[in-house]
């Protein structure tokens, strides 16, 4: 059984199969390649601007499943009469400071005080990429979140209420651990990553991916991790699944155990079963590898025999068993 609580070593938590994240030897070895980065890490023009239309959520989605992708792995997601906010980071630069770190190819879709009624708040671990903490500190604030739940990995929730989140309305879980929000229940499962937001707490707090799971609906998020066996065990007790978002950016040869890229995406899509669609997300908004910034959806949408579900930013779109979505927008440079 690969599906089990998460463990820890003194104050580190283990990750479900042996996992290398990098020390400092990969430092070591990264360091000139940052330096001497090539252009196309990022785009050349800039992109968008995408515009969320926020009277679009007065009505609810005709299918029961709609997801509105804010970038990398951000999204709303409505789901069968409940609505989740999935790693809401609206900052400017993923990193611990304002005036360092990657930045964003392009602006929110939309302003965080037009966001619709939120049920719950969903983090997935620590990361600045995951987890912006001046956007947590202003939806803290926001009147259509008063009654949300905040749902995160063990130790993650200790962030969250030093940023303003009442404990109280802030459930952590273990992997195989469970919540429910209205008719639809998330349970917490292991992911091949790290954790960290600091040189000397990796580890730290948990990382996870969820599976969500309502009366008409099911959909898995994949939040951050390498490829491992797990995703056949996930497909199986938890599937089939109408949509699995899965990580395909940020990867490279120097760290394959935790971030999965574009082929290992595909590889666990069908691990995971390969029902319903791949929904790509990590990718297209921030600059956190060395390869180029398109070159993961291309790698995806050139798999054969794959239903890709890949739409625009901030367009609010329905999830329709057999319909696929391959926006090109990433093109738009080159048009």
């Amino acid at each position: 059984m690969l599906l089990t609580p998460a463990r820890k070593l003194g104050k580190q938590f283990v990750n479900p199969v042996p996992t290398s994240a990098g020390g400092f030897s990969v430092m070591i070895k990264v360091a000139p390649r940052f330096i001497f980065k090539g252009a196309a890490q990022s785009p050349k023009f800039p992109l968008g601007p995408f515009r969320t239309d926020p009277k679009i959520f007065a009505s609810r989605p005709r299918s029961g499943l709609r997801i509105t992708w804010m970038g990398h792995s951000t999204s709303l997601i409505e789901i069968d009469g409940i609505r989740l906010l999935i790693d809401p980071v609206w900052e400017e630069r993923a990193g611990p400071v304002k005036w360092a770190g990657p930045k964003r190819f392009f602006a929110p879709p939309i302003a965080l005080k037009d966001l619709p009624a939120i049920d719950a708040v969903l983090i997935s671990h620590d990361h600045y990429d995951h987890l912006g903490a001046d956007t947590i500190r202003s939806l803290v604030t926001l009147p259509q979140l008063h009654n949300a739940r905040w749902i995160t990995s063990l130790g993650v929730e200790t962030i969250l209420q030093g940023l303003g989140v009442e404990p109280a309305r802030c459930t952590a879980l273990n992997w195989t651990e469970d919540v429910t929000i209205g008719s639809v229940t998330i349970t917490a499962l292991p992911a091949r990553h790290f954790s960290g937001r600091g040189l000397f707490n990796r580890f730290e707090t948990l990382w996870a991916s969820f599976a969500l799971i309502g009366p008409h609906h099911r959909a898995y998020y994949g939040a951050d991790s390498g490829e491992w066996d797990g995703f056949t065990e996930i497909g199986k007790q938890f599937g089939p699944f109408d949509l699995s978002m899965l990580e395909i950016g940020a990867s490279d040869p120097l760290w394959p155990d935790v971030h999965m890229g574009p082929d290992g995406a595909v590889r666990s899509f069908r691990a995971l079963g390969g029902h319903g669609m791949l929904m790509p997300i990590h990718w297209g908004l921030f600059d956190l590898a060395f390869h180029t910034w398109t070159q993961p959806i291309e790698r995806v949408l050139a798999a054969r025999d794959l239903s890709i579900w890949s739409p625009t930013p901030g367009i609010p779109s329905v999830v329709v068993a057999g319909e696929e979505i391959r926006s090109d927008w990433w093109r738009q440079e080159q048009i």
